[in-house]
């Protein structure tokens, strides 16, 4: 969806009917199509086009905290201001309604629509608001899991949202592929894993899933990652440390941080609390902050246009524009580049003042942003680049333009200056 359909839909009053973007998939009928399926596709597309991130949770294994994850993420994007959805397809195993105390709740119908609950102003679905019992056991093959979450997705009043977090079942089955087909485009996913190997192994499966769907792996996070003493805060190291992080760098991934298996975690979650709120002052809870500001940073980062139409150069006083290269040109993944060459430029007179290369340091998650701005960047232009790091470099005061072409610096500055540099599509697939 176009931004400017986005922000008419957001006032409550722009459909599928009404937004005028004749650009968007769900403005005409596909070939084949029945007109009850394109209706049920464009009140979807109308329902997602309200939300502006859509955050996925994933696990190649169970067991491993991601439901904690989910919880304490959505509660903590809430609590810094945002409108927040939290959307369990755990359809088998719900847990979010307990982890928020929320057991006893039932979602009702209102015009054709359901409900979800809210808590603290934090919306919430999951399949457990809709089971008679606790007990109850939900038998049912990938075809009927589909159609729930597609009504999760388009029959749910989840309003103008900033972040939608999808908290899914471990594996890449049924339910994590419904929400990557139905959903289109998501933001990214967070990987939650536990150091030991036989978490590692599977984790790994889940960084492939999303690099064969195109989704953005925002990072890794690595729970249970040593015990927190309940009386003294020291971390002691029970399981094999490291996996996640070992896992980021081994895929190419950000590594977001470890969470340490405190007491209070499991205490809070039995008390259906979400833990990051009532234990906001405790050094674990600081940690669960860290890593979730690069998914808060989604919301902050400038969207840049990478359609085919002009890139405008930035007037400055200093101009320093940076470029990673591979054989002398454009390197098309910026984290895979050998060397970068930092061009001076006059702005004013839009010429090009000097040239220097320098060898691109051993690739670490964070470091680059930096390193660069160090170096007096001000402006990137790459072929891709992963959400995280455009987020990270905004943080640097880095202005990035990606989809370019894999073209010599001196032909991309030129293009940058005169105003006639296309750029394409982020290529980067991570």
């Amino acid at each position: 969806m176009k931004r400017e359909a986005r922000k008419e839909s957001r006032h409550g009053e722009a459909t599928c009917n009404t937004c005028g973007d004749t650009d968007c998939s769900a403005s005409k009928r596909r070939d084949g199509e029945s007109e009850q399926e394109f209706e049920e596709r464009r009140k979807l597309a109308s329902r997602l086009c309200r939300i502006r991130h859509k955050v996925v949770v994933l696990s190649g294994k169970g067991g491993v905290g991601k439901s904690t994850v989910a919880v304490n993420l959505a509660v903590a994007l809430m609590m810094s201001g945002k409108q927040v959805g939290l959307l369990d397809v755990d359809i088998h195993g719900p847990s979010v309604p307990t982890m928020l105390g929320l057991e006893r709740e039932t979602v009702h119908g209102q015009e054709g629509e359901l409900i979800p609950i809210e808590v603290g102003g934090l919306k919430v679905l999951s399949m457990g608001f809709l089971l008679r019992s606790q007990d109850d056991a939900v038998i049912w093959r990938g075809p009927m899991k589909m159609g729930v979450i597609k009504q999760f997705l388009k029959d749910v009043a989840w309003g103008d949202l900033d972040y939608l977090i999808i908290d899914s079942p471990p594996g890449t089955g049924d339910e994590p592929l419904s929400v990557c087909q139905l959903i289109g485009k998501l933001d990214g996913a967070v990987i939650v894993t536990t150091p030991q190997k036989v978490a590692v192994v599977d984790v790994r499966k889940a960084i492939t899933f999303c690099r064969q769907l195109q989704v953005p792996v925002l990072g890794v996070v690595e729970n249970m990652s040593g015990f927190a003493c309940p009386k003294c805060g020291e971390v002691t190291q029970i399981l094999r440390s490291g996996g996640g992080k070992r896992i980021a760098e081994d895929m190419n991934v950000p590594y977001l941080g470890s969470i340490p298996m405190d007491p209070k975690i499991a205490e809070a979650c039995d008390n259906g609390q979400a833990f990051i709120h009532h234990y906001a002052t405790t050094p674990t809870a600081e940690i669960m902050r860290n890593i979730i500001n690069p998914i808060a940073a989604l919301d902050e980062t400038k969207v840049v246009d990478k359609t085919t139409e002009t890139m405008r150069y930035k007037e400055d006083k200093h101009m320093r524009i940076a470029i990673p290269l591979a054989n002398g040109k454009l390197s098309l993944h910026f984290g895979h580049c050998e060397r970068f060459a930092l061009v001076d430029v006059d702005p004013t007179e839009k010429k090009i003042l000097n040239r220097e290369d320098i060898e691109a340091p051993m690739h670490q998650p964070g470091l680059l942003p930096p390193w660069l701005a160090e170096r007096g960047a001000n402006i990137i232009i790459t072929g891709g680049i992963g959400q995280r790091a455009q987020a990270l470099f905004a943080e640097q005061g880095i202005q990035v333009v990606v989809g370019a072409a894999a073209e010599t610096p001196e032909k991309l500055v030129s293009d940058y200056l005169a105003g006639t540099l296309h750029a394409g599509e982020n290529v980067c697939d991570h």
